[in-house]
């Protein structure tokens, strides 16, 4: 793969393995899928089956998982939870690995879209706030597995939220 490197006042072409390239450099790159961290929250209470929340995009209203860019000086794991807050109000204990990933087309603002891979972790659920930063642009519903599993379009998250919900019993 050639990637621009800047030397001095040109820029310079450089050859690098593709699993050199770091996942945060990887937004880069033009024509490569840009990288957004995910959060699946779900709760469970007294031997009961695992519910998961989902959270509607601002634009097409669609049932989604909360998602967005990696956060500067975050890891990728907190990014996740940040966005979990901002985009559901909840708020708890998020896995450090990845449970899986999918791929969405993003509409941009500018009326572009970019291919976009969403690493997904798991969020166990602890608190849930009555008011958070995008709670007028959202809705929130919480489902059993079966039923997130079905109102996300992409078959790839409905077999995330699936094998994780097969975790939790």
């Amino acid at each position: 793969m050639l990637v621009p490197s800047s030397r001095d006042s040109g820029t310079l072409w450089t050859a690098i393995s593709s699993s050199t390239v770091s996942m945060s450099n990887a937004n880069k790159i033009p024509g490569a899928p840009r990288l957004q961290y995910g959060a699946l929250p779900y709760r469970t209470s007294n031997g009961q089956r695992a519910e998961f929340m989902l959270v509607t995009s601002r634009e097409t209203r669609r049932w989604i998982i909360p998602k967005g860019w990696p956060k500067s000086g975050k890891s990728p794991h907190r990014s996740a939870a940040h966005e979990a807050f901002e985009e559901a109000g909840v708020l708890g204990a998020i896995g450090r690995q990845s449970v899986g990933s999918f791929s969405y087309e993003k509409r941009l603002k500018n009326g572009r879209s970019v291919e976009c891979e969403v690493r997904v972790f798991p969020l166990e659920v602890k608190r849930q706030r009555k008011e958070w930063p995008e709670s007028q642009e959202r809705r929130v519903k919480w489902l059993s597995a079966s039923k997130a599993a079905e109102k996300v379009k992409d078959p790839v998250l409905s077999k995330i939220i699936q094998r994780v919900a097969r975790k939790c019993v």
